[in-house]
């Protein structure tokens, strides 16, 4: 079985261009990286857990932040490592300054025996869409492009 996460796509209209809410990783690896590593919140979720409340749950847990209004489903979108992704889109103009992430823990430097906490997101930004292409993880394009079908055909 393939691993699966969930994960929310928070959007909104301002000047009436779309915007979506995307957040980095964080920890020493992501720390210099930037474009093409940015992603909408989400994680993993267990065989027999409800893929809508595990979207909720880790978008809650990376952001501080549970989104109220409806969600829109997206497709499911399989990641180039293999990983299945369930997404849902909705609207919201929260503050990203509001960011709140939990944290994990990792041996770092690597090799030192050190063990040091970093945050899980270490960043949180609007951004419009083509921005936002050009910073989202590439699998998962896909859901800026169906967002913007729909967004657009209900415009």
């Amino acid at each position: 079985m393939p691993k699966t996460s969930a994960g929310i796509l928070p959007y909104r209209s301002r000047d009436g261009r779309l915007e979506v809410l995307l957040v980095h990783p964080g920890g020493p690896f992501w720390a210099k990286k930037d474009l093409g590593s940015w992603s909408i919140a989400k994680g993993e979720y267990e065989e027999g857990e409800d893929p809508l409340q595990a979207a909720l749950r880790e978008f809650m847990e990376e952001t501080g932040h549970q989104p109220a209004g409806p969600l829109l489903p997206l497709a499911q979108r399989k990641q180039p490592g293999g990983k299945l992704i369930d997404a849902w889109a909705t609207e919201t103009d929260w503050d990203s300054s509001r960011l709140v992430s939990n944290t994990f823990s990792m041996e770092w430097p690597k090799g030192s025996g050190k063990m040091q906490a970093f945050p899980e997101v270490d960043r949180a930004e609007w951004f419009e869409i083509s921005e936002a292409t050009r910073r989202i993880l590439p699998g998962q394009r896909g859901f800026l492009d169906e967002l913007c079908k729909k967004f657009s055909t209900s415009s």
